[in-house]
């Protein structure tokens, strides 16, 4: 390394923009002159190259944050026939205590500092979830893509295998051996959920669970099922509403729900929002929480506890999936042939 590299290295922020001449657009270049290294080596030292030295690429990051430069995406696609962007293509919902912004904010978290950039893309539940992913594929405008709320024949993921484009799943599907992933284990979610209410004395269970097209909630019932028996309880899976569904039709539907069944003395919900509404509901009844019947809740940000301190709660850690993620995209797009990163949650209270 040069010597003019070294004294580089000392210089704070401000005196490195000094050096950046009046008008001038940071480029590779600019850093190349700065450091004293040839435009390839800082343009692979930008891009993690594996034969670029880890103090070689501290210094060119540094020097980089430094002077503010931003690599211009149709250069660097015209180069390499990337983007350096990944995608994260995420329901559209309204709901503030679900898992998207905090999904969203660790994933950025793990990028930080990668030549990664990631972006948003919505879609809306009375639209085709394909329709996002094929935009994606068919302009190139991401490299990889990030995305939730898989089924178990997900034709999003079928297009993707088919194309051979890279991508990672929040969830699983039937073909999770061939693709990388991360899911929280529903189905002991659920046995663990129905051992501790039987542990308290419950026999009639409700719950309320996402739409049964999702991986997840077929996983749920999967679980209910498998423990119910075991421990002979009575269930009841909720037909007319979903967690999915607005608070206001949860509420309503388990009011009813109460009135027309007064035996049940737990409800299992798999949303925060879904346990609210279910509270609710249950003291509407003149039911006492803790006492005539429980509520059992999965949630991603902690607050059921602060809403009613006598409800159950399991917390599913959704910025380890962010994280967990976020690498898998990354390994994908640096070493396409290397295995795939997957990781399956339990819950912390599961025993075979």
């Amino acid at each position: 390394m040069k010597r003019n590299a070294s004294a580089a290295a000392k210089l704070s922020d401000d005196e490195l923009r000094e050096l950046v001449k009046p008008g001038e657009r940071p480029t590779l270049k600019t850093i190349a002159r700065i450091s004293g290294l040839a435009v390839p080596t800082v343009s692979r030292a930008l891009g993690n190259a594996h034969d670029i030295g880890d103090e070689t690429k501290a210094l060119v990051n540094r020097i980089a944050d430094g002077i503010g430069y931003v690599p211009n995406r149709a250069g660097v696609r015209l180069r390499t026939g990337r983007t350096n962007v990944i995608s994260l293509v995420i329901p559209a919902e309204g709901d503030v205590l679900n898992n998207a912004s905090k999904l969203t904010s660790s994933i950025a978290e793990e990028l930080r500092g990668t030549q990664f950039h990631l972006n948003i893309l919505p879609w809306f539940p009375d639209e085709d979830p394909l329709r996002p992913i094929k935009y994606i594929v068919e302009t190139r405008s991401a490299d990889a893509v990030i995305f939730n709320m898989t089924e178990p024949e997900d034709k999003r993921v079928a297009y993707l295998m088919k194309h051979d484009f890279p991508f990672v799943t929040h969830g699983r599907t039937k073909w999770s051996d061939q693709h990388a992933y991360y899911d929280y284990d529903n189905t002991a979610f659920m046995r663990v959920a129905l051992r501790r209410l039987a542990a308290r004395g419950r026999k009639n269970i409700l719950t309320v669970l996402p739409p049964l097209n999702q991986n997840y909630a077929q996983d749920m019932v999967k679980g209910l099922e498998a423990e119910s028996g075991i421990l002979k309880l009575n269930y009841r899976i909720s037909q007319n509403v979903n967690a999915d569904r607005s608070a206001d039709d949860i509420r309503h539907w388990i009011e009813r729900r109460l009135e027309q069944s007064p035996e049940i003395d737990a409800v299992i919900c798999t949303s925060s929002k879904a346990a609210i509404a279910a509270i609710v509901a249950i003291e509407k009844q003149g039911l006492k929480l803790g006492a005539d019947i429980d509520v059992y809740g999965k949630e991603v940000v902690p607050i059921l506890k602060m809403f009613r301190k006598d409800i159950i709660v399991e917390l599913e850690d959704v910025a380890a999936a962010g994280r967990h993620l976020a690498n898998a995209v990354v390994q994908k797009l640096r070493d396409p042939g290397s295995t795939p990163l997957q990781y399956l949650e339990i819950p912390t209270d599961y025993s075979e």
